[in-house]
């Protein structure tokens, strides 16, 4: 299983996923034309993560904006680190967002009540 790490572009973010380190990154902007498309290679080295994960990963959201379609995938993955949790291993994600950015911080927010990860709301300054 090779880490991940994907360049971001106007439309997709930027994925760093570190199996040593447990780190898994994604920042910038998801609204990519098939989010189902991007996400699943994604969702799939989770699922291979979760086979052999680090002791504790945690998870930086840092997305300046998504759309519908890519919550729905950033909600899967969520749920594929939430089994993760449930073997046992510590989960943390760390949901950044600008500090007048109140729909980030709602999204995060909204993850964190559905989602039983710890989540922790971490302000940013504005970009």
């Amino acid at each position: 299983m090779e880490n991940i790490k994907i360049e971001g572009t106007t439309k997709t973010p930027n994925v760093e996923f570190n199996k040593e380190t447990g780190e898994l990154i994604i920042q910038g902007r998801s609204i990519p034309e098939n989010s189902i498309d991007f996400y699943k290679p994604l969702i799939d080295w989770i699922d291979a993560y979760a086979l052999q994960p680090a002791g504790a990963t945690t998870v930086h959201m840092r997305l300046e904006y998504f759309n519908t379609s890519s919550s729905k995938c950033i909600f899967d993955v969520f749920k594929k680190l939430e089994s993760i949790k449930k073997s046992g291993k510590d989960i943390a994600v760390n949901w950044h967002y600008e500090e007048d950015d109140e729909d980030m911080l709602e999204a995060g927010e909204d993850y964190d009540a559905i989602i039983d990860l710890e989540f922790k709301m971490v302000m940013v300054p504005e970009r």
